[in-house]
């Protein structure tokens, strides 16, 4: 539906609440109300509107509001240079200790390139993946160390057997750092055959013991210096 102002040629026109009543099938009492001045043009001026109202009268708009970084915004990282100091504890599976013990190594290696002295590290071993969560939730509720990392080796077998350790071992290692309130890393290897294995334990894929041991200290070094 359409509304017609017509302006004289010269001198402004201000209009008082002019009032625009139209029909429609839905809305046939609605009103229109324009406030404020109207321009002067030195030709008539038309105004046409044709509105489609659905179910809201005042359809509402979707304001959104980027997210800004601003200097008040701080961003908190765990830091290796502080590692130095803190107390670790390794929880190893022998089973497949032919991966394990080359993981070990490799996260004992890094835990020295990064200033944490020998005998602030423990190692305890397990006999196998399915056995790290338990004690790794022990050392961690003893409050002796600061990060717990938790290294094994799982390889797909002919049953289902692989699936439930797999299944076990991350879930009950995730468990066991909720639970202590000490961060516990999850540094299995799980695999379908020894060659995948090998190649995380220092092969082509790099070495997973050490990926945790920086894990473990950047973890434990947030814990300890920025989150309490």
């Amino acid at each position: 539906m359409a509304a017609s102002f017509t302006a004289p040629a010269q001198g402004p026109v201000h209009c008082r609440n002019p009032t625009l009543g139209f029909s429609d099938s839905i809305f046939n009492r609605t009103q229109l109300q324009f406030q404020g001045p109207v321009p002067a043009k030195s030709h008539p001026l038309s105004f046409s509107y044709q509105l489609k109202l659905a179910n809201d009268v005042s359809p509402r708009k979707d304001h959104r509001c980027s997210f800004v970084q601003t200097a008040a915004v701080r961003h908190i990282v765990g830091s290796l240079a502080k590692a130095g100091g803190l107390r670790f504890a390794v929880v190893v599976g022998r089973f497949n200790e032919i991966v394990t013990r080359p993981m070990l190594e490799g996260a004992l290696s890094t835990f020295k390139s990064y200033s944490v002295q020998d005998e602030d590290i423990d190692v305890v071993w397990v006999p196998g993946s399915f056995d790290i969560p338990v004690v790794a939730e022990r050392l961690g509720r003893s409050g002796k160390y600061h990060a717990v990392l938790c290294i094994g080796a799982v390889i797909r077998g002919d049953t289902s057997h692989y699936d439930a350790v797999v299944s076990s071992s991350a879930s009950g290692v995730l468990s066991a750092g909720l639970k202590s309130g000490v961060p516990c890393v999850f540094s299995v290897v799980t695999c379908d055959n020894l060659d995948q294995a090998f190649n995380r334990a220092g092969g082509k894929h790099g070495n997973k013991g050490s990926e945790g041991a920086l894990t473990a200290m950047e973890l434990a070094s947030l814990f300890e210096y920025d989150l309490k």
